[in-house]
């Protein structure tokens, strides 16, 4: 991504980063490794991996595309002074709740 911006020559505007996949998100938090298991750990009980769900047919990935929709779809950040403006914590994380399909996402850099 700050490669997209640095490409970009923008200097104040935002970035869009989309994961373009219905069982996917994008997510803006810390990068702490016992908050990422919290966030699995209460997705899980919130919406269990099993067979209780109605697309369950032919494929077992209902709970993904609800894990996503609790997450966060995408998100749009600012850029300051030709950088990605991220808060002192902050990190832009891609989340895969699938895995059962190759993937993209979308960075579009819009600004001046």
């Amino acid at each position: 991504m700050e490669e997209a911006i640095r490409r970009s020559e923008i200097k104040e505007g935002l970035v869009l980063i989309n994961p373009m996949h219905i069982t996917a998100a994008v997510i803006v938090n810390d990068d702490e490794e016992g908050l990422k298991r919290d966030f699995i750990r209460v997705l899980q009980k919130l919406v269990p991996y099993d067979d209780r769900y109605e697309h369950n047919v032919g494929e077992d990935n209902a709970a993904a595309h609800i894990w996503r929709q609790f997450m966060a779809h995408q998100v749009i950040m600012p850029i300051t002074k030709g950088r990605l403006d991220l808060g002192p914590w902050e990190q832009i994380f891609y989340c895969e709740f699938d895995g059962q399909r190759n993937k993209r996402v979308l960075v579009k850099v819009i600004g001046e």
